[in-house]
Parts: C-alpha cells; sequence; structure tokens
C-alpha cells in the first residue's frame, strides 16, 4: 500500500492564500466591454434628485392626477424609486397619493388593454 497526499477535486486550481474563490467564466476583461466583465444594469448609474424635495413638496395630492401618472407604468404599476429617483419619504407619500387616486377612479388599476379583447391569452 502506498500513501497518496490528497488532491483536490478536478477542476480546482491552487489559490493565493486570502483570495476569493474562482468565477465561472473568468472576470477579466471582456473584449469590446467594460474591464471588469461585469454589464451595466438596466438603470441608470447616476444618482437622480428627487423632484419633490427639489419642489420643496410638502404633501403630495392625489387630485393632481398628470403628477402622479409620471409616476404609474403603461401597465399601472407604480414605479420602484430606483427608477424614478424619488426620496423614500416622497415615494411613500406618492404611494399614499396614488392609491387615494385609485379608489376615486383618477388613476387605472390595471391596464386599459388587459381586459379591452374579452379573448384571453
Amino acid at each position: 500500500m502506498t500513501t497518496e497526499a490528497p488532491r483536490p477535486p478536478s477542476g480546482d486550481a491552487p489559490r493565493p492564500a486570502g483570495g476569493p474563490p474562482p468565477r465561472f467564466g473568468g472576470g477579466g476583461p471582456r473584449p469590446g466591454g467594460r474591464p471588469g466583465g461585469r454589464p451595466r444594469g438596466r438603470f441608470a448609474p447616476r444618482r437622480r434628485v428627487c423632484t419633490f424635495c427639489v419642489e420643496h413638496v410638502k404633501h403630495i395630492d392625489y387630485k393632481e392626477i398628470d403628477k402622479i401618472r409620471r409616476f404609474v407604468s403603461e401597465r399601472a404599476k407604480i414605479e420602484p424609486r430606483r427608477r424614478t429617483g424619488v426620496c423614500a419619504k416622497h415615494q411613500r407619500a406618492l404611494r399614499t397619493a396614488i392609491q387615494r387616486a385609485r379608489q376615486i377612479a383618477l388613476v387605472p388599476f390595471v391596464a386599459y388593454h388587459a381586459y379591452s379583447g374579452g379573448t384571453r391569452r
């Protein structure tokens, strides 16, 4: 019987002490891509300023439909903060205003075309 030193499983290469494990697909720069190899996210990288803070708005009124409509998607969903750039305080007030406007039918609950055809797909 010969005793052999334990070998690491195949595919695992020795790495320097303290370094992170290797990532799948490399991690270096891609040809024609960003350095670091990560694709950019769906949203703009620069930080937006809250429009309500700039205008010094204290209360978001549910009856101002033209202001509220900008923060509702075409599918009648409330847009997230990362998309609109609204601060957390005003996002909560905006959500309340949109829900109140929905209750009195100023803003739709669902997209209009969702039930317009009569047939389901």
